[in-house]
């Protein structure tokens, strides 16, 4: 059995167990992809390959008919927008994914970048380093109206940590769950009200195609001055030409992005002033990595056994 593993650089040093376990199953290829891998060397890598274990490279049509021997592709995180699920189904190829096990993680993250970009908190510590000293004002969460776009596993560990500072939690997606959305005290609203209403606005669902620059010129136009915007998704569900020119203008307050629709970005989106940007890190925790190994390592062991497959993509 020969695996492919394809994860982001630091995920390897944070389990290191992983590619022990995967060395008991079968053959073990890794691949270090974290600044991308051209397209005919990836499909040269794949020709003897049976299972794929994938971060975020893409794994399209092509990459699937230069793998005549792949049977499995094993998602290790949540979103699956990078595999082309319907192609795969017609191959016969399974696909799994590990949905839930980074929510905390990203959720964390989430909040993290919320604050730093409320309080600024990124700049005053250059500052700081530098040897310059300096009072500027800054902005709380407290009390204040969060919207949430998606209401999954990330979305409802947003609404916890928002009751911690009573704020006022409104919530946009076709999920509901109606009854944990009660004792959360949070509010079903359409897209626009969310858009207005709300001081701070953290984008946590699956990108889709119809979804795609759901963040754009007409929904930043309905933002409050004062609003900061929060992607920890999917860079693509945001207009970044649109978001660029929110920013400049002043139609927004802020933005912490820790996904861009080309990554790494090229666009002058990380470098304006008011942004905080990270590298796609929000479900890079030693725990969330050691979640989804053992699940990765379960189920390649249960395609083996002829059992049924945790969290398989219908």
């Amino acid at each position: 059995m020969n695996i492919l593993l394809m994860l982001r650089e630091a995920f390897y040093g944070a389990d290191p167990n992983l590619i022990e376990e995967l060395k008991k199953i079968g053959n073990v290829k890794v691949l270090y992809t974290d600044k991308g891998i051209d397209k005919e060397e990836l499909k040269n890598e794949v020709k003897d390959t049976d299972i794929i274990l994938v971060n975020i490279v893409k794994i399209d049509k092509d990459v699937m008919d230069a793998a005549p021997h792949l049977k499995y592709i094993v998602k290790f995180g949540a979103g699956v927008d990078n595999i082309d699920i319907a192609y795969a189904k017609q191959k016969g190829i399974r696909v799994t994914s590990a949905p839930g096990l980074n929510a905390q993680a990203v959720a964390d993250h989430a909040f993290g970048l919320m604050l730093s970009a409320a309080r600024d908190i990124p700049r005053k510590d250059k500052e700081v380093k530098s040897g310059y000293w300096d009072t500027t004002m800054g902005y709380e969460i407290y009390e204040k109206k969060l919207g949430i776009i998606g209401f999954g596993a990330i979305g409802k560990a947003l609404a916890k940590r928002a009751m911690g500072f009573d704020m006022q939690t409104l919530a946009y997606g076709n999920y509901k769950d109606y009854e944990l959305a009660e004792k959360l005290n949070v509010h079903f609203v359409e897209r626009d009200e969310l858009f207005k209403e709300a001081d701070y606005i953290i984008i946590a669902t699956s990108l889709t195609a119809k979804n795609r620059h759901l963040v754009n010129k007409e929904t930043l136009s309905l933002m409050k001055p004062s609003a900061f915007l929060i992607n920890i998704s999917r860079g693509q569900l945001v207009h970044e030409e649109d978001l660029i020119e929110a920013l400049k203008n002043g139609t927004i307050k802020g933005a912490a992005l820790d996904v861009f629709e080309k990554e790494p970005p090229d666009s002058e989106l990380p470098k304006l002033e008011n942004v905080v940007a990270t590298p796609h890190v929000g479900g890079a925790t030693y725990e969330a990595v050691a979640r989804i190994s053992d699940l990765s390592v379960s189920n390649i062991k249960s395609l083996l056994n002829g059992e049924d497959l945790d969290f398989e993509v219908l």
